[in-house]
């Protein structure tokens, strides 16, 4: 009675994980930033995102590599979250690839022989090109070389030990005997951190007889529910976005096992009659890709009618502050159907805009200050203001209350210049802080000191409010050019550094035309009639702007560190 060889079955799965972290690493490198490009284009509809993600992942053999540029784009905000859902869900039916490559190539070759020029070669290309798309391309060709190297290895390891294994103990329980083999695919899929091992694993012991194919199917099962559990790892420390793209995964994965699970011995009769229709012989390996492949588009068949409920709900999931304080307080559906309410409400949130705008720039200004806000609410609630507009544009209005609508989304227009600045404004606090010149120290705290205390002055939602007077950044101007020479004098002088003076004069050049934008919405808004302030719209008597100044007081709570 033939033994496990451990040795072989250990280096195989080595040499298996080698080759597909190499396959995966060339490939992404040499096809990622084209793919990644085109995900935003080609994702648009259901159909679009799972092909898109299935082709992806099949070129790139990593469903890892698709799933992560799927939640950057989220994450920016350029592709939706329920648009995303489909890609993931591509990704998923792109994995098995590997099924295939194991099956129709794994076991048709003397692998050994086969597999060591592919490596050579490739190892060949890399070396040739480095840094090139042709060297990702030869790492790519020799992590498939050693993956199939793997492979052999692991068919020595299986090789004449059927009966040593003695597996068909685990049969003969029903449903019981099924349940195992999906632990057991969970848990050497969770050990490895890698189901395509698990499936070379599995797929290598069905070709041997050691594993009857409805529990090798099973095995199957288990090994992309362990997919889902590692992924839950993603959950700890992730953005929003990430764990709702994280959710999605597990819930594809482990709602299609389930049912898979259930229905297994009907799935493995479609496949029976597949594969006899096809004049295909007792191949296990290759009906194990088959059911892969099936099991795969039974998840998409039943996340298709699931996908908006699953997105409305994940979307209600993991809120963070900076949502929350993001989303509109006055603005909505019913306030748009008339337009005088509609620009009343729209007064009062872009004014909440300006808020969280000049706050953010008010503390990145100062150099001795560390609360900068962690959170940065302005682009979800800007995004909601436009769409309010779009759709208050399609309802009949006086000229009167078209004009207004038309200042207001100028006012947008600065606010949303002003959130563009506040990314250059990091330069003054590092830079000041560094400053060892007295003079030229005492000046640009002096300065952004004076921007500051501005700004409070220019944010349209103080109690205090008042129109600004046209004048009001004559003495920052002056100041601003003083200093600004004095900079210039002391880099030609070689007293100070001439990138150092770069990043000031950048820092607070950013600040200065930040400044005006802001001057700009405030002398716009002024203009405008003002909007009681704690008066809801829609007959709530207040609720909605007590909703309001709540959130707003945690922005500034968050901002400011407290």
């Amino acid at each position: 009675m033939a033994e496990i060889n451990l040795a072989a079955l250990l280096g195989g799965v080595g040499l298996f994980l080698l080759g597909m972290t190499m396959m995966s690493g060339g490939l992404k490198l040499s096809l990622g930033p084209a793919l990644t490009r085109r995900l935003r284009d080609w994702t648009n509809g259901r159909l679009r995102g799972l092909l898109f993600g299935s082709v992806a992942t099949a070129l790139m053999q990593s469903s890892t590599a698709t799933t992560v540029a799927t939640i950057g784009f989220v994450n920016a905000g350029l592709l939706p979250l329920g648009q995303s859902l489909w890609v993931i869900f591509g990704a998923n039916l792109g994995s098995t690839v590997t099924s295939w490559l194991i099956a129709l190539i794994g076991f048709k070759f003397k692998l050994e022989a086969a597999a060591l020029p592919v490596i050579g070669l490739g190892v060949l290309l890399h070396l040739s090109g480095a840094e090139s798309r042709r060297g990702a391309a030869g790492s790519a060709l020799a992590g498939l070389g050693l993956l199939f190297l793997g492979i052999g290895f692991l068919q020595q390891g299986f090789a004449g030990s059927t009966e040593h294994l003695e597996l068909q103990r685990l049969s003969g329980y029903g449903l019981w005997s099924l349940i195992a083999f999906v632990l057991a695919g969970m848990l050497l899929t969770v050990l490895l951190q890698a189901s395509a091992a698990t499936l070379a694993i599995v797929l290598t012991l069905a070709e041997a007889g050691a594993l009857p194919l409805n529990e090798a199917a099973a095995a199957v099962i288990g090994a992309n529910i362990g997919t889902a559990i590692g992924i839950l790892f993603v959950l700890v420390g992730a953005t929003p976005n990430a764990k709702r793209a994280a959710i999605a995964h597990v819930a594809f994965n482990a709602l299609t096992g389930i049912v898979a699970t259930l229905t297994l011995p009907l799935l493995l009769f479609f496949i029976e009659t597949l594969r006899t229709a096809l004049g295909i012989g007792p191949q296990p390996a290759l009906s194990l890709a088959l059911f892969h492949t099936l099991f795969k588009l039974l998840g998409v068949t039943l996340m298709w009618p699931l996908a908006k409920p699953l997105t409305a709900f994940l979307k209600r999931r993991f809120k963070t502050q900076e949502e929350e304080i993001g989303k509109p307080h006055y603005i909505d559906r019913s306030v748009a159907q008339t337009p005088s309410l509609a620009v009343d409400a729209l007064h009062r949130e872009i004014a909440r805009l300006g808020d969280i705008v000049i706050e953010r720039a008010r503390l990145r200004c100062l150099p001795d200050s560390h609360n900068w806000p962690s959170s940065d609410p302005f682009p979800t609630l800007a995004r909601a203001i436009v769409a309010f507009v779009n759709d208050v544009n399609q309802r009949p209005m006086p000229e009167s209350t078209a004009s207004e609508l038309a200042q207001l989304l100028r006012s947008h227009r600065y606010y949303d210049n002003c959130h563009e600045l506040c990314g250059e404004l990091g330069n003054i606090h590092s830079a000041v802080s560094a400053l060892t010149h007295v003079t030229l120290s005492s000046s640009a705290h002096a300065l952004a000191a004076r921007a500051a205390a501005l700004l409070n002055q220019l944010d349209p939602a103080k109690n205090d409010f008042q129109p600004p007077p046209a004048d009001l950044l004559q003495g920052f101007e002056a100041n601003y050019q003083a200093l600004k020479a004095a900079l210039l004098q002391a880099g030609a002088a070689g007293t100070l550094d001439i990138e150092h003076m770069d990043q000031l004069m950048d820092g607070f050049s950013a600040l200065r035309r930040l400044l005006k934008q802001a001057h700009k919405a405030a002398a716009l808004l002024s203009t405008l009639t003002p909007v009681p302030s704690g008066n809801g719209h829609n007959g709530d008597n207040g609720v909605e702007a007590a909703t309001g100044a709540k959130n707003d007081a945690l922005y500034h709570r968050i901002t400011c560190g407290e």
